[in-house]
């Protein structure tokens, strides 16, 4: 609860991604952005209550996640001096979906919601995204992750950190070019400000993924969800031996049938859903963003674009904005004092433009 006057209103937070190994708890590493500043203490410090939780389990959990944050708001409503007058869902990433879904599903628990850089567009592409870039990887650098896209052993994540991570950077390094083809046929994005760092920096993040939710998601789903079978790569040196000798792989029937049956996002709101994602962001891609609006099609819902490299780097203006586009559209309403949380003239500078170029005042 705010140490001052509570406005009222409760926010919820939806965690991202937690590798399935972790013990099950609250990500205390999501709560903050950039800059050391704690999401739980920006809210607090425009009113809010705040409120988060972990998911039953870790892994790919849309679903638990969903009915977790339900959950949460009915355990805030049993204490809470009196039922809030609004609740708002704020997730990031894996967050950012079940986020989404919630959203979608629950008009009658949440009032709106901000899913921040996650997979909303189209989930079976987020799968076959990162699937293509291990199987690309593993034809432009063979042998060095045991295993392939679809059967990955234990020591992989065992050793990831130890002696993989070593191995395949100092591989990108030696070929240069093989990188920059892998990422120029994956399409997966990079800074061009700083291209020698982030080009690794994309395809660890990826490759991680694969790593270390493959085998977690092939037990969710029941089978495997990849399936390039008939994929067409462009952009390398050899669009035609690449095409001829990479491996393929069909996906799992009862898989897919699970994607589309709880991780797809209808974009049927019945109330307000702001999206924030960075352009250049390498592990959840920003077409998700244009994806959800084709489906949408709906001032309920409203899309932030960050121009940014990175995987949910966002400043605290560029989330406050959301959150006050979300309680405009939901209340009415401006955060009148959205300003004062922020710690740095710059940040506030940053915001009021922000601001205005999103229909607010400030």
């Amino acid at each position: 609860m705010p140490a001052g006057p509570w406005n009222g209103d409760l926010v919820v937070y939806a965690h991202g991604y937690v590798a399935p190994g972790e013990p099950v708890a609250i990500p205390k590493d999501q709560l903050e952005l950039p800059g050391d500043t704690s999401i739980p203490e920006l809210v607090n410090g425009l009113g809010f209550a705040f409120g988060t939780t972990s998911y039953r389990k870790n892994g790919l959990a849309v679903v638990e996640g969903v009915e977790d944050v339900a959950d949460l708001v009915a355990e805030f409503a049993s204490w809470a001096p009196r039922t809030p007058d609004h609740v708002y869902l704020v997730g990031a990433s894996e967050g950012g979906l079940v986020t989404a879904l919630a959203v979608e599903q629950s008009p009658d628990v949440f009032s709106g919601g901000v899913a921040t850089c996650g997979p909303v567009g189209d989930f079976r592409r987020q799968v076959d995204y990162w699937g293509d870039f291990r199987v690309l990887f593993d034809f432009f650098f063979p042998g060095l992750i045991p295993g392939d896209v679809v059967n990955v052993p234990a020591i992989s994540q065992e050793e990831w950190e130890a002696d993989y991570v070593p191995a395949i950077t100092a591989a990108f390094l030696a070929r240069p070019d093989h990188l920059d083809s892998l990422l120029r046929v994956s399409r997966a994005p990079f800074d061009p400000n700083e291209p020698g760092a982030t080009k690794v920096q994309t395809a660890l993040g990826i490759l991680w993924y694969n790593v270390f939710a493959t085998n977690d998601a092939k037990a969710t789903l029941g089978g495997n969800p990849y399936d390039n079978s008939r994929r067409l790569y462009l952009g390398s040196g050899n669009d035609f031996w690449l095409n001829l000798l990479v491996e393929r792989y069909h996906a799992d029937p009862r898989a897919l049938a699970e994607i589309d049956a709880h991780y797809q996002t209808s974009g049927r709101l019945e109330t307000p859903l702001v999206t924030l994602h960075t352009t250049a962001d390498p592990i959840v891609p920003y077409w998700h963003e244009p994806l959800l609006s084709l489906k949408a099609l709906t001032p309920l819902h409203a899309n932030i674009p960050v121009f940014r490299y990175g995987h949910c780097s966002f400043h605290p203006e560029e989330a406050l904005v959301a959150l006050g586009l979300l309680v405009l559209k939901v209340e009415g309403r401006e955060l009148s004092n959205a300003e004062r949380v922020l710690t740095t003239e710059p940040s506030r500078r940053r915001y009021r433009s922000l601001a205005r170029l999103n229909g607010l005042r400030h």
